[in-house]
């Protein structure tokens, strides 16, 4: 738990030498995370909350005893920004999600290549959007001269995920992290909570919640339920967001490595490759070299989400479109600002997701979505509306 602490340093007392006591203080310190993470609403974040330290005690003798196995979930659908299936995972889990999180993520970090987006301090989909920009502007010499961009996209990602390959991958990692160090009872506490999380069934026992008949809408390729054992993890917990990281991390050196292409980037399982106009034929041929790739981790290409074009045409990415010299919101994340602002105004949505928005928006060119926003739900446009706090918006909703 020695990174844990490292995180800590200055508040450690030296009193926590013993694997058992730096275990404790570990999951004190994931505790107070997971707590951060919006659920505290929730009973069962509430029934952990009033035993709070004999619960963590109970959890960390589990830990040691190794006799910790992880709860069972609840499922629900949400429909925005796509249908999907979410499993939440109940409190005490999450202690351990954060727990493994914080114990590997730095490792990891400092393995991945630059330009891997997703679940990674200081980066993220804007970020992402930012990047593409940069390729663009990159290879095309600053527009001077023509940029191609290949999109692709991996068919039901989180649910074709092979657990047994999953959890080798993260091992893998593992062993490198404590390349000297593993008889070290830390590695041995990391090696198996890995395998308790990775290799858990998620639909045992799993509870159904919300409205029942969306399960219908949603395609079976997006759902665990209808998946062969041994294969998917769910959408929604900290680890698995870390997971689909590190499974594509094989395939982020594949692509820059092995086949040469340096202007690259990916967030979870959407990726692009720009190449000049003289690069564009081996762009081609290398497509099915990726999908031989894919095939050897067991994931395949998705056959509709391809996009090969000259940039000057726009590309869609994360929500965005990235032109030449601007950025404009995609016809997704115009929507669904819309719906959400007209939520807040109704009180079926916190005020928090509009500043979120308007957050977001204001690193990309959405005056004009911004201002037909709040003209359609009846506000009047200034132009620093997109800097406006929670507190100034709220108090403009009311008027």
């Amino acid at each position: 738990m020695q990174t844990i602490l490292n995180k800590i340093k200055g508040y450690v007392p030296s009193k926590y030498r013993t694997i058992d006591s730096q275990l404790e203080l570990a999951l004190y310190y994931s505790y107070l995370e997971a707590r951060k993470g919006g659920k505290r609403k929730t009973h069962d974040e509430h029934d952990f909350e009033i035993h709070d330290f004999k619960n963590l005690e109970a959890l960390k003798n589990d830990i040691l005893n190794r006799t910790y196995k992880p709860s069972r979930s609840t499922a629900h659908i949400i429909e925005k920004p796509v249908i999907r299936e979410i499993f939440a995972a109940p409190f005490c889990d999450r202690v351990v999600h954060h727990l493994i999180f914080n114990s590997v993520y730095d490792w990891w970090d400092n393995h991945f290549i630059y330009d891997s987006y997703s679940c990674r301090v200081n980066k993220g989909t804007l970020f992402g959007i930012r990047r593409l920009d940069h390729h663009i502007r990159a290879v095309s010499r600053n527009y001077a001269r023509p940029a191609y961009v290949l999109k692709l996209d991996i068919e039901g990602y989180f649910m074709s995920l092979p657990r047994l390959k999953l959890y080798q991958r993260a091992i893998w990692g593992l062993n490198q992290q404590f390349k000297n160090r593993r008889h070290a009872t830390e590695y041995q506490i990391l090696k198996f909570l890995w395998y308790q999380t990775i290799m858990d069934d998620p639909i045992k026992s799993v509870k159904k919640k919300g409205d029942l008949s969306l399960w219908d809408k949603l395609p079976s390729s997006k759902s665990l339920f209808t998946q062969p054992p041994g294969k998917g993890i769910v959408i929604g917990n900290l680890t698995s967001q870390l997971l689909s990281n590190i499974y594509l991390d094989q395939l982020d050196r594949f692509i820059t490595y092995d086949l040469g292409y340096k202007h690259y980037g990916r967030y979870v399982d959407d990726f692009y490759i720009v190449v000049t106009e003289e690069k564009l034929p081996q762009l081609k041929r290398d497509i099915s070299a990726i999908a031989e790739y894919l095939k050897l981790i067991d994931l395949t290409l998705h056959p509709k989400k391809r996009l090969l074009k000259n940039s000057k045409y726009g590309i869609p990415f994360l929500g965005a479109i990235v032109y030449h010299n601007h950025i404009l919101p995609g016809k997704r994340l115009s929507k669904n600002m819309s719906q959400t602002f007209k939520e807040v105004i109704t009180g079926e949505r916190d005020i928090t997701t509009v500043t979120s928005y308007l957050g977001h928006m204001k690193h990309i060119n959405s005056y004009n979505l911004v201002k037909e926003v709040f003209t359609t739900i009846g506000w009047d446009y200034q132009d620093d509306d997109c800097f406006r706090t929670s507190a100034q918006i709220t108090k403009k909703s009311r008027r």
